[in-house]
Parts: structure tokens; sequence; C-alpha cells
């Protein structure tokens, strides 16, 4: 928990609460639901929480921000991403009703007002949201489809409506074949810890 609060110093007291409850919370749901691999448990604030968080220093999104959480499973990037931002609303969906259910029950747990989370493929959300985040659910081609329409065509943050994605390793190929004009964040200018030496967030906007 101290790696959240060395790169997020000013968190409030129940912030941190909400921060420290995930480890405890992750390891007995994953006991019943195996909702991320059970190696990253023990690395639950680096591998997984942190990295939601690397989003956040690409992005302070402003209070009143709807965000969707597309291929959420356990609850990432969207769990973290709601504690940080707690003015802003976050849809959670993902196909598996299992992984659907491991994400109510820690909402709950935590008192999160600004989550709803789905059972459903993102296609089938209604509504428009400011941005969509997503973590190594798919290739950008790939994805973009799945929420064409699901994007506001104004905004009011410092940066316009679009996804930002979470991605690793080399990504040349991927982007080139995407057609699309994306700006890439790597992660490691924010982070120290090697997990993040390949790790980048990806953002693209995608207009009607």
């Amino acid at each position: 928990m101290n790696i959240i609060s060395k790169y997020f110093p000013d968190l409030t007291e129940e912030q941190i609460a909400q921060f420290k409850q995930l480890k405890d919370l992750y390891r007995i749901w994953n006991e019943q639901i195996n909702v991320i691999s059970r190696k990253d448990v023990d690395e639950l604030y680096v591998r997984h929480v942190l990295h939601s968080l690397g989003i956040a220093k690409v992005i302070s999104f402003k209070d009143y921000t709807r965000i969707l959480d597309v291929g959420t499973g356990g609850g990432f990037p969207g769990i973290p991403l709601a504690i940080l931002f707690p003015n802003c609303q976050f849809v959670l969906v993902d196909s598996i009703g299992k992984k659907i259910k491991v994400v109510n029950e820690v909402v709950s747990t935590l008192g999160l007002q600004n989550v709803k989370a789905i059972n459903a493929r993102a296609e089938e959300v209604k509504g428009q949201f400011d941005f969509v985040v997503t973590r190594a659910v798919a290739r950008i081609d790939k994805f973009i489809p799945w929420v064409k329409g699901k994007l506001k065509p104004e905004g009011f943050n410092d940066l316009k409506n679009g996804i930002l994605f979470l991605k690793g390793g080399d990504l040349a190929e991927e982007i080139e074949k995407s057609g699309k004009k994306v700006e890439i964040f790597p992660l490691s200018n924010y982070f120290k810890e090697e997990f993040f030496e390949t790790k980048v967030v990806v953002y693209t906007r995608v207009k009607k």
C-alpha cells in the first residue's frame, strides 16, 4: 500500500483506507473466483492497482466525468480509478458474470457510490461517456468498433474525449494496423519499478 501513497501523496484518509482493503478483498474473492492470476495477488499493488492508476498520471479526470471500463475483469482499471476520483462516474462492464460478481462485492465493501457494474458486452452498454478505459482486452483495431458511438463529442477535460488503453510490449504493428493517430505515454516516466519499463498508456480519439 505504501507504494500507492508514494506516487499519490494527496490521498484522503478514506481513500487510503479503501486502497488498504483491496489486497485482503482480492485475496478472499480470488480463492473463490479466479479473477487475477494467483501469483499476482502478492503483487496486487504494483501489477494491478498502481498499473491501473497509470491512467491518472496521463489525465486527472475532472469532477462529473463519465468513464466506461471495458473488459474490467476483477475491476481493473475501474475500481482504483473510482477510488482516486470519487466525484466521477464509472461504469464497469465485462461479459463474464462471475467477474462482475466480484466487482460488485468489492464495490459494496468499499462503499463506492460512483461505480456501476454491468454483465454485458461493451456494444450492449447504453449511454455515452467522456472516456473509455481498458487494460489488455483486445488489439486497438478490434476494440474500437466495440465502443463506436459511446463517446460524447464534446468534453471538458484537459484531454479531448477518447480511449485510454493500458498496454505493454512492442505496439508498432498494432498501432499501424489500427490506422489511428495515437499518443503514447510510457509509464516508466511516472513509476520507477521494473514492472513498468515496457508499460504504456495509449490514447486515441474516436470520432463518430
